[in-house]
């Protein structure tokens, strides 16, 4: 893990699962709320020189006009150190101002049946003819909002999160909602796998009949509050950088059909065209029958 982390438990009573994910993390846990806050002022110290060192004169010949102030995206460091906190709420990730929970029951209202049906990726999703649950595979599960629209639909979702953090904080998710006597039966459809679902394609036991890629990782919301959420999230985790690997790793599985989760006018994944899409306003879904063509 590049970014540096600490994890803070408020209470004793959180303390056996800061363990837990302090060895799976491998960065350090504490109780100690002044522990904590040396670690965020040491970390941003840091920060502050590097930025301050990027944008100093490279010698004292420089002349002022040629010395930058900018700090430049690909390489400026976060504003603001992370780190993961344990309360009776559950597993947030947090600068210290912006706090980021996955939270299902906010999903409520789009699990209801009537609304299912409306929802694209569902519509994507379905398929005929088949005599057992449908199984899909969401290769690209973040924080797990399109699995839990799948299994409310009654498919089994195999969901795979590469980045530890981000999936801690959806497995967090799921232990809270399995206690939800409104999500329990769905979630009970969900299983997580914290691992990269590029390799994992590539070695299945079983196939699924589908698979959902989402490369994109973005919050596709005009909500600026959310958008600063989610780029807690990309400070740990980019969009992938190889969307041909992916791309090859689902057909490998040999699903029935492949879905693409894209932006509306964004480019196809991998230069492939879709047999079929639905749109949206902001959101595509491209969806490719593998059985029916030569790839």
């Amino acid at each position: 893990m590049k970014t540096k982390m600490m994890i803070y438990s408020e209470s004793e009573a959180f303390l056996d699962t800061a363990r837990i994910l302090s060895e799976r993390l491998r960065i350090p846990y504490t109780l100690d709320k002044a522990e904590l806050d040396a670690f965020l002022y040491e970390d941003n110290s840091k920060m502050q020189k590097s930025k301050k060192d990027h944008n100093e004169p490279s010698s004292i010949d420089d002349h002022p006009k040629h010395a930058s102030n900018e700090t430049h995206p690909e390489s400026a460091s976060p504003n603001s150190s992370l780190y993961l906190k344990l309360d009776e709420t559950g597993l947030s990730l947090t600068d210290g101002n912006l706090s980021l929970r996955g939270d299902f029951t906010n999903n409520a209202s789009r699990l209801k049946k009537s609304n299912l049906e409306r929802e694209l990726l569902v519509k994507c999703a379905r398929m005929k003819g088949l005599d057992h649950t449908p199984v899909i595979i969401d290769a690209t599960a973040g924080m797990g909002e399109d699995s839990l629209l799948l299994a409310a639909s009654g498919f089994k979702v195999i969901l795979y999160e590469y980045d530890p953090v981000i999936a801690s904080l959806l497995e967090d998710s799921l232990r809270r909602a399995a206690m939800d006597p409104d999500l329990k039966e769905i979630v009970s459809r969900m299983e997580l796998h914290i691992e990269s679902s590029i390799d994992a394609m590539k070695h299945l036991e079983h196939t699924p009949d589908a698979v959902l890629l989402d490369p994109m990782f973005p919050a596709r919301t005009k909500s600026a509050l959310v958008k600063k959420k989610f780029q807690l999230l990309q400070q740990l985790e980019r969009p992938c950088s190889d969307e041909t690997e992916l791309f090859n790793a689902a057909l490998q599985a040999k699903p029935h059909k492949i879905i693409i989760k894209r932006p509306l006018k964004g480019p196809f994944l991998a230069g492939v065209k879709p047999d079929y899409s639905l749109s949206g306003k902001a959101i595509r879904y491209d969806c490719i029958l593998p059985e029916t063509r030569k790839l």
